[in-house]
């Protein structure tokens, strides 16, 4: 199981990195979140392919709170079909589709009380850009969350030849290696194990609790997700109903 074991190590040495490293990022990231909740309006939440399992872990979860709200793509996330429809050559042609990221953000109401946080690996395709920029043109802040560190200056695939940490307004660093996936393997050239998704999962909650705190403080209500699994809980539906009513209220604005 040395591979296994390989890949556990390294698990755990990003999660530690984070913490040692990311945390102060993480509390500017979850004051400007917790002002867009207590306004009563949303954090929009993108990611593309893999950097959208974050955005579906936050909510609707259990010990989730209503205020994040997704605007992933199916084309950019339903990829599982490999091939045919929606395959993965489509895919990639579409996120690195220039002007995509502003027809996508043509369909919702935005306000300046509204924030972003978008999830990129490598923060280089312009799909990703382009909705940071237009977040901006809507006096929206921008949080980006990726392997910022390893990325560093070089430039992306958009015509202004940024990448996407370089037009945030707050950079949460994942501290996973470009390559992503960590382990070496006797016989094969390509590694095996990605880091990323770990990292973003991570970094989620990480920022949520944080959100949370920063909230509860201020004596703000929050609606949560609650577990509806647990036998002899009487008012979990209650609760439950109250979360996704809140939410849809919400849902009004857009």
């Amino acid at each position: 199981m040395k591979y296994a074991k390989k890949w556990l190590e390294n698990a755990q040495g990003i999660m530690n990195t984070i913490e040692q490293s990311q945390m102060d990022n993480i509390v500017k990231a979850a004051t400007i979140m917790a002002d867009s909740i207590e306004a009563g309006h949303w954090v929009h939440t993108w990611g593309c392919g893999h950097a959208t399992i974050p955005c579906e872990e936050m909510y609707p979860r259990i010990g989730g709170i209503v205020g994040f709200h997704p605007l992933c793509e199916l084309p950019l996330t339903f990829f599982t079909q490999i091939v045919g429809q929606m395959g993965i050559h489509q895919f990639l042609f579409l996120e690195r589709l220039e002007g995509y990221g502003q027809q996508i953000m043509k369909n919702y109401h935005f306000s300046d009380k509204d924030c972003l946080w978008i999830f990129s690996h490598t923060g280089i395709n312009p799909v990703n850009i382009d909705m940071a920029n237009e977040a901006h043109k809507r006096g929206m802040k921008v949080i980006v969350y990726g392997s910022a560190g390893a990325t560093g200056d070089k430039p992306g695939r958009h015509s202004s030849g940024k990448n996407l940490f370089q037009v945030a307004d707050v950079v949460v660093d994942s501290c996973v290696p470009l390559q992503d996936a960590s382990v070496p393997m006797d016989k094969h050239f390509d590694n095996i194990g990605p880091l990323s998704t770990l990292g973003f999962i991570t970094m989620v909650w990480l920022t949520i609790c944080t959100v949370c705190e920063i909230l509860e403080q201020r004596g703000v209500k929050l609606y949560i997700n609650p577990s509806h699994n647990v036998p002899g809980d009487t008012t979990a539906q209650e609760r439950l109903d109250a979360a996704i009513n809140e939410y849809q209220e919400r849902l009004h604005i857009l």
